[in-house]
């Protein structure tokens, strides 16, 4: 195999590679994955078209703001890939989410109405200290207005970023949180300072600045749809691990 651009690598010495960093599983899950996608597309009779692939190369152009056929060239010579490589990867990705679309559109309405609350969000506000007793003195501090969340956020968190957002964690869903978390934050109210509460990166207070109720926008069909659709590529993937390991025994 010649990389474009640098010097060939024996496809052996890829695959070492892979094996020595532990990449090797997740690659070969991906390439099953293609596979499974594949043979479901065909048998549906679903194909991406070539001017589909030219409208998503163009997309992707203007978001890397590859203005030029000479910087588009340049680019894939720094990744190493050929134009047709470029191209083959986006009929896979569209292939793949065709896919999704055409299995799982019809099941969203519902599964949205059965899952919700799931889709709540919050805006949270959070500082994690790395002391218990630290947090209980700025909980005490901040119930006494002797210094605001944000102030103390900006002053005592232990992450950079969340210091200079002033203890901005920013709007999660609430599925993106700890069962035993979100039941504490969404039953808690506006401006309540909660905590502390010990969690595996030290002592934290939170604080809800507001609930947004859950609507079934574009994103969260998405959201939905990409869920289902992963669920049911890796059970594909059980299926095939299974029989192989059913008939090699």
């Amino acid at each position: 195999m010649t990389c474009p651009g640098t010097i060939p690598f024996e496809s052996e010495a890829i695959v070492n590679c892979l094996k020595r960093e532990v990449q090797l599983k997740k690659v070969c899950q991906k390439i099953l994955c293609r596979q499974v996608v594949e043979l479901a597309a065909r048998e549906r009779g679903i194909e991406v078209t070539s001017e589909e692939i030219q409208v998503e190369a163009d997309q992707q152009r203007y978001a890397m703001r590859l203005e030029s056929a000479a910087a588009t060239i340049a680019w894939l010579e720094s990744e190493m890939i050929t134009s047709e490589d470029w191209e083959a990867g986006i009929r896979d990705h569209l292939l793949a989410r065709k896919l999704a679309e055409h299995l799982f559109s019809h099941q969203v309405e519902r599964y949205f109405a059965e899952n919700r609350l799931n889709f709540d969000c919050i805006y949270l506000y959070r500082i994690v200290v790395p002391y218990e007793q630290l947090a209980q003195e700025l909980f005490y501090e901040i119930e006494e207005n002797e210094i605001s969340f944000f102030e103390a956020a900006h002053l005592y968190d232990i992450d950079q970023h969340r210091r200079l957002q002033c203890g901005y964690e920013g709007k999660l869903p609430r599925m993106s949180l700890k069962p035993e978390l979100a039941a504490i934050v969404f039953g808690a109210r506006v401006g309540e300072v909660i905590g502390a509460i010990q969690t595996d990166q030290g002592y934290e207070l939170l604080l809800v600045e507001e609930f947004e109720q859950a609507e079934l926008t574009a994103e969260v069909r998405q959201q939905i749809i990409d869920q289902l659709f992963n669920e049911w590529l890796n059970s594909e993937l059980n299926y095939l691990s299974a029989s192989h390991n059913h008939l090699s025994t």
